[in-house]
């Protein structure tokens, strides 16, 4: 399986960015993919994550700011960020799990500055 993730970038603070990722290579259908990002200095943490099913997860500092999404036919997710902070600053990684399997994209920097 792999993952490929795109649309980091450098954003101004308030801003938006959307990131994708698309899964290819052989997918249990049942499965949870999303989003978790490591920032300067920390540990990697949940963004947010949404099941083959639609249930939909993220991390307590989101708080109503991003959006997961999936288009099913393509195994490719989204990340739609809005009031984006530079305490945001990280990079994210996209990740895809099943059964005893988890893989991980190889991660798109996201900047938030001024």
């Amino acid at each position: 399986v792999q993952l490929q993730a795109s649309g980091g970038g450098l954003v101004q603070p308030g801003g938006s960015l959307t990131l994708s990722c698309a899964a290819s290579g052989k997918i249990f259908r049942i499965n949870v993919m999303g989003w978790y990002r490591q920032g300067p200095g920390n540990q990697r943490e949940l963004v947010a994550t949404v099941t083959s099913g639609g249930t939909t997860t993220y991390g307590d500092f989101v708080k109503g700011r991003f959006t997961i999404s999936r288009e099913y036919a393509k195994n490719t997710v989204y990340l739609q960020m809005n009031d984006l902070k530079p305490e945001d600053t990280a990079v994210y990684y996209c990740n895809i799990r099943y059964t005893r399997y988890n893989f991980w994209g190889q991660g798109t920097l996201v900047t938030v500055s001024s």
